[in-house]
Order: structure tokens, then sequence, then C-alpha cells
């Protein structure tokens, strides 16, 4: 779940989009039909199917898409760190995947790219947000062999089976000192797909995305923070998400929660705010088994305190599974403030089961 619909507003104007949509309009941006180019925007539905690994790569003919990594991940002398790196794309015009891939010489305008990264570390929350034009070879992404970059930051398959790399590097800004990381993610067991065999609605009418997750990824290397180099390792959740329409007009934003339990049961949950309470679902995913889709019937979130704006305690229940949880952000400020400001968080896990992992809330704060 990511804060894309409204970020890329900016991003449309990088690529030289004179009528990039405003906020509001981009969240009903559902017309799936056929443009100028005659080939039309396709919209993920029930029965549509995940193919790996050919979806780790672009998918030209729909409208929005990323791939994320958050990692819980600890220093040698055991304190947590919190990490986070996004890419997004936009189409700006459809095109069909066996199509030809656009002439860079004529300064093609078929998408445009975003990236996000993050470090939190002893309450200091350090962000980088990146833009790009697509089709030129500053940013892109392939399924095989992985890769997906935009500039000097990349993740990408090292040739290793399992073993993928992510460098992110970002120079000294103001009175900010430089940071980087560079790890390596060893991924295990199969793909979860959300919803139905990967089909994850977002409203009781039907508007959804196709979504998997990876989430059984040990992760290890080093992040540098001006002159202080770090040796770290812990665990990742990597998500990969794709549509032609997300938010529906009136919706005002999500929060997201991608939970580690220490039972080795792992829970995703968001829920899709609007005044008549909302959209949720969720994926439970046991330690030996087969993941289950929750409902909004299954599951309940509730604020439990406030920092400022933002929701940074939680209680999340699913009653059938026995789990009664308290989500709770550390002490700091953990927004992105790029284009479109959003809160990204490591949380710890408290109450049924203790845990750790991850949240992200969009739609409290003003752009």
């Amino acid at each position: 779940m990511k804060p894309l619909l409204m970020a890329i507003v900016g991003v449309l104007a990088l690529a030289g989009c004179a009528d990039a949509p405003e906020p509001d309009g981009f969240a009903g941006l559902a017309d799936a039909g056929p443009t100028d180019t005659g080939v039309p925007f396709l919209q993920p539905r029930p029965g549509d199917r995940i193919t790996l690994p050919a979806d780790l790569g672009p998918h030209p003919q729909h409208r929005i898409e990323w791939w994320y990594l958050t990692a819980n991940l600890r220093t040698d002398d055991g304190q947590p760190l919190g990490l986070q790196w996004t890419q997004f794309r936009q189409a700006l015009q459809p095109r069909r995947s066996s199509d030809p891939v656009p002439d860079p010489q004529r300064w093609p305008r078929h998408s445009a790219w975003m990236a996000h990264a993050a470090v939190s570390f002893k309450g200091q929350h350090r962000f980088a947000e990146r833009l790009a034009r697509g089709d030129l070879g500053q940013a892109g992404a392939q399924a095989e062999p992985f890769r997906v970059w935009l500039d000097h930051w990349e993740l990408a398959a090292t040739g290793v089976p399992g073993q993928w790399r992510l460098t992110v590097a970002q120079p000294a800004a103001d009175d900010a000192p430089p940071w980087r990381f560079e790890l390596t993610l060893s991924v295990a067991g199969e793909p979860v797909r959300h919803g139905q065999q990967g089909f994850s609605a977002k409203s009781a009418s039907g508007e959804g995305s196709m979504y998997f997750s990876l989430v059984d990824i040990r992760i290890d290397g080093t992040v540098t923070l001006g002159e202080r180099r770090l040796a770290v390792s812990g665990q990742g959740w990597f998500d990969r998400e794709w549509s032609s329409q997300f938010l529906k007009a009136g919706q005002q934003g999500w929060d997201w929660f991608a939970l580690h339990l220490d039972s080795g049961d792992k829970l995703m949950a968001f829920q899709l705010r609007d005044e008549d309470g909302g959209f949720r679902a969720g994926t439970w995913i046991p330690a030996h088994g087969t993941p289950v889709a929750l409902t909004g019937e299954d599951l309940t979130l509730e604020a439990l305190a406030h920092r400022g704006a933002v929701p940074i305690r939680w209680r999340l229940r699913v009653p059938d599974k026995g789990v009664a949880l308290e989500v709770s952000a550390p002490p700091g400020d953990y927004l992105n403030r790029g284009l479109y400001p959003y809160w990204e968080s490591p949380v710890s896990v408290s109450g049924s089961h203790a845990g750790e992992g991850y949240m992200e809330l969009t739609g409290y704060l003003d752009r």
C-alpha cells in the first residue's frame, strides 16, 4: 500500500505532463478505456492471476505500480534500525508488454518514476526522494534478471538463486550528512498472494489491485550514517502491487500494517478510510500452513494514541486467530516529507503475540 496517487502528481509535472490531475481527481482515476493511442489501460479483476517471475517486472499497460521493501534490522550491539525502500512507476501512456520499447532519442513520455528511501535509527528518521522520466535509461525495471533502478539506487538479483542486492546512497544536503545502505537479501518461502489469488479488493464495489508479498527475507549488510558505519542484520517484507485504479473518490487515505510475530506467524492488514467507516482487509500468514484472506468482518483496527495528527498506537484484532495486538511506533518523527507527506515507521507488537513490523499511514497531513 503506497502513497503514489497523490505524490505522483509531482512526477507527472517533472515528466512534462501539462494536464497533471489534481489529487482529488487522481483518487478517482478509474477509466480503463481506450486512450488516444488505441491501447487501453488494463484494470485487475477477480480471476486474474499472478505469474512469477514475470510479474516482478513492469506492467506498462497498467497506470500505477510499485516495488516496496521494509526491514526490521539490528546493529551488532542489538540496537533496532528500521529501513524502507520503494520505487513507483506511473504510466502516462499505456503500452502493451509485447510492444517495442520507445526509442530514447525521441524523448518518450510513456512513464514517470519515483523512488523513496528512509533509515530510522535512535529516534532519527532520514528520508530521501528521487524522480525520473521513464524510457531514457535513468530508471526502469525488468523481470529477468530481476532489477529495479533509479539513478544509482538499485534492487537487483545477484546471480545467486534467491539472493538480491539493495544499494541506496544519499549525498549530504544542507546540514544533513550523507547516508547509504548496502544490503544482501536472501529470499525464502513462497510468495503470498493477497485477496483472491492475488486480486486485492480496495472497496466494497470491487476496485482493486494485483498484490503479492515475499515475507521470509533474511537481510545482512551495512548502513552508513555520516561517518558511522553499522553492520546490520534482520528480516524484511517485500510488496509488489499494480493497478489502473486504486482509491475511490471520497477515500481519504489508508493505514497499512505488515507484522512479523514471534510465533512465526505473520499478518498484513489495511484499511482505506472514508466517511462511512472505510474498507478493511488483510492476510493471516501462519508459520505452517496456507495463508488465509481476511475480510472486514474478520479484523478490527482502532487508533489508541496520536502524535500530532498521526495515530501512532493501534489495537488490531483478528478474533478467529486469537490475535489481539497493540502496535506502537517508537519515539520520534517518521514523516516522509516528499511530494506527498506520509508516515512510515517501524513498530513493536505486544498483546496476544509479540513481534515487530512496519506501518504506513497516509491522508492525515496536508500536502
